[in-house]
């Protein structure tokens, strides 16, 4: 895994002039060529750090984890809603970069109600591999070029768009277009504009839009949140997080305004922004942001290196938060309330995390440490997405959702530019549906 777990190292289709370049000194040598770049977009054949070539014969090769996992055979289950694989709802993931390939695939050996079906690649061959891997159709193997193609597959009811953020709103609409169902990475896009877009296509083509805030669908935050709304820190006071990561390549993707929208604020305090408004139930009125962007650090001649952000609540409620892309690696969101206080540590990635609380009682504090399984997020929010098709119930964190957080952003970066806080208005709508269970 590279040095940043939390958000994905994506395949990305070629530029023009990439594509000319490829063209005239062959795959594997403008691979080597274009280096770091095309590394960390998940062009290579396995992602970042990953382009592992047999011994016997130098060719690129593919080793994921089966999709039934041996650990769970013999066990008994519920049945579900579907009662053979073939009833699950079927899913396209487009780009098939680290996050692709090291989390999203081998989920759907945990999901419930979801399998793969197709794949859309730029590269052909490692998409074949890994079509294999998972029981993928060859015929159902796409390119960008082609991608209106999945519309004439009828086993695709999902298209998982996992690109770089700036590449979310074109793919969203093209599969509105066609008649898919959309679930997008976070962050939606790099512009409230964008995000209006994708909403207005989903609505226009009458398909859902939903986006992978994962962290919404996990037992502990999910634990969290009921805590706080069962009144067991008290009147909420204030909210602490921090994301940091040290990242590496300069030439990656996500170090690039134009593919990116931002560096490390939409990318990683993201993660801040939407556990403080996800747990407190609440909309800030107001943002003061603070960003560093070094100038001897050749990471950082587009994006930001650090940004601190505070967000003031109705309530009172103050959350200070603090993302990083140059920081030795920190994942921490407490809630802090009258009576205690309830967090995560660590609190954002993909497993490990770690659920504490403290509560006053008879005059001194009180820790406990809840005991909650963990659950592949991937898998969960993927289920969910399922079952909000064949239900046609509206996605817990529909488009609304992610395009709060892009406007609170925008609201994030114009303070830190004007230096001092800007107001916010209450969303034009409830941002978050109804289809998922507090229980």
């Amino acid at each position: 895994m590279s040095a940043d777990a939390y958000s994905p190292d994506v395949e990305r289709p070629l530029t023009p002039s990439e594509a000319s370049v490829s063209h005239s000194v062959g795959r594997r040598q403008f691979l080597h060529s274009a280096g770091g770049m095309l590394a960390a977009a998940g062009l290579s054949p396995l992602g970042v750090g990953q382009n592992l070539q047999d011994a016997s014969n130098g060719q690129d090769y593919v080793s994921l984890p089966p999709i039934e996992d041996p650990k769970t055979e013999g066990e008994d289950k519920a049945p579900g809603p579907f009662e053979s694989s073939d009833q699950r709802i079927g899913f396209t993931i487009v780009g098939i970069g680290h996050l692709t390939i090291n989390q999203i695939l081998p989920a759907f050996g945990r999901s419930e109600f979801c399998k793969p079906v197709a794949l859309v690649s730029g590269s052909p061959d490692k998409a074949l591999k890994i079509a294999a891997q998972y029981g993928v159709k060859p015929t159902s193997i796409y390119s960008y070029a082609n991608f209106e193609r999945l519309g004439q597959n009828p086993d695709v009811k999902v298209v998982y768009i996992v690109l770089p953020n700036s590449m979310h709103a074109e793919y969203t609409a093209r599969a509105a277009k066609i008649g898919k169902h959309v679930l997008s990475e976070k962050p939606m896009a790099t512009s409230v504009a964008d995000c209006e877009k994708m909403i207005a296509a989903c609505r226009s083509a009458k398909v859902k839009l939903m986006v992978a805030y994962r962290q919404q669908y996990e037992p502990m935050n999910r634990e969290v949140l009921k805590m706080i709304r069962a009144g067991k820190v008290g009147t909420l006071r204030s909210f602490l997080a921090t994301l940091t990561q040290n990242q590496g390549d300069p030439s990656q993707w996500r170090l690039h305004k134009a593919l990116a929208g931002g560096g490390c604020l939409p990318d990683v305090g993201i993660y801040c922004l939407n556990a403080a408004r996800f747990w407190s139930g609440e909309e800030p009125i107001e943002v003061f942001g603070q960003t560093f962007q070094p100038q001897d650090d050749p990471r950082f001649t587009e994006v930001e290196a650090t940004c601190n952000f505070t967000l003031r609540f109705p309530s009172g409620l103050l959350a200070s938060c603090n993302a990083g892309y140059a920081a030795h690696r920190s994942s921490f969101a407490r809630m802090e309330g009258a009576e205690g206080w309830i967090q995560l540590s660590p609190s954002f990635g993909y497993s490990g995390l770690k659920l504490q609380y403290n509560r006053l009682l008879e005059s001194h504090g009180t820790d406990f440490l809840p005991s909650i399984n963990e659950k592949d997020q991937f898998a969960l929010e993927m289920d969910h997405m399922a079952e909000c098709v064949m239900r046609d119930r509206q996605p817990h964190t529909p488009g609304e959702e992610g395009a709060q957080d892009i406007r609170i952003i925008e609201a994030i970066y114009e303070s830190a530019r004007i230096n001092r806080p800007v107001k916010l208005p209450q969303p034009p709508s409830p941002t978050r549906g109804p289809g998922l269970s507090e229980s």
